[in-house]
């Protein structure tokens, strides 16, 4: 069903976003296949050019995350956001081992998974479908694409790395081919050194993804706004260059 809901609006002040109140009438809440409330906001799934998936960071919301859409500006795609129970993802840091995350870790990457193959259903295929994540959720989306590579439309990890202990095997499969990746941080976060955001740009690199890595001086942990004009350089190759679609069945 629909329902107007109250979101952030995000502007810019001194590279930094902020955000203020505002209400998103287009906004849609249904649920997964595992439970999981699903906002989604911008062009109906069945209409879309592209689709991209963003996921909250801890103690944030699917709301939250949404509203940097607005910075986007891409009418063409369809944005889907999960809520994680209780804000979080995976209760613990992501430096640490997996298995002291689990079984939340796995439940998350589920709800990945399962949105993932909701929106290829619709028929948009992968090449047209974008991850982003923002903290937690960078962590998670760049977790769930290791874990799968393939040809993605793109993935982005706002401040975010792998999730592991540092001498712990990856669980990568795949290969991405080619695959745009954007990894975006704080040189200074305290959340997430950025030694942990330059070993995924060589784990992602090695599993054949094309990745852009910047690290912002004195950077809080935000999002600035370069990252937002890449992202949306990002999108531009991705969305539907024929124009709309007309309703898949």
């Amino acid at each position: 069903m629909s329902a107007p809901c109250l979101g952030e609006k995000g502007f810019f002040q001194n590279d930094k976003l902020f955000f203020v109140k505002v209400n998103f009438e287009n906004m849609m809440i249904k649920n997964s296949p595992n439970g999981q409330p699903i906002l989604h906001a911008g062009a109906p799934l069945l209409q879309a050019g592209a689709a991209m998936i963003m996921i909250h960071g801890r103690g944030a919301s699917a709301e939250s995350i949404l509203m940097l859409a607005e910075e986007f500006k891409q009418p063409d795609f369809a944005y889907l956001a999960p809520q994680a129970a209780d804000g979080t993802w995976y209760p613990n840091r992501f430096l640490v081992p997996t298995a002291s995350n689990e079984p939340w870790l796995s439940s998350a990457l589920a709800v990945v998974g399962d949105l993932i193959e909701q929106v290829i259903k619709a028929g948009i295929p992968a090449e047209r479908l974008m991850l982003l994540g923002f903290s937690q959720g960078a962590c998670l989306a760049l977790e769930y694409a290791a874990r799968n590579a393939q040809r993605y439309g793109g993935v982005i990890g706002l401040s975010g790395g792998l999730i592991g202990a540092d001498d712990e095997p990856r669980r990568d499969n795949g290969n991405f081919s080619d695959t745009p990746i954007f990894l975006g941080c704080s040189d200074v976060d305290f959340h997430i050194p950025k030694e942990r955001v330059e070993h995924a740009a060589e784990t992602l690199k090695a599993l054949g993804a094309n990745v852009t890595m910047r690290l912002y001086r004195n950077m809080d942990h935000t999002v600035n706004h370069d990252e937002v004009k890449f992202i949306r350089s990002m999108m531009a190759l991705v969305g539907n260059p024929a124009g709309p679609v007309g309703e898949r069945e």
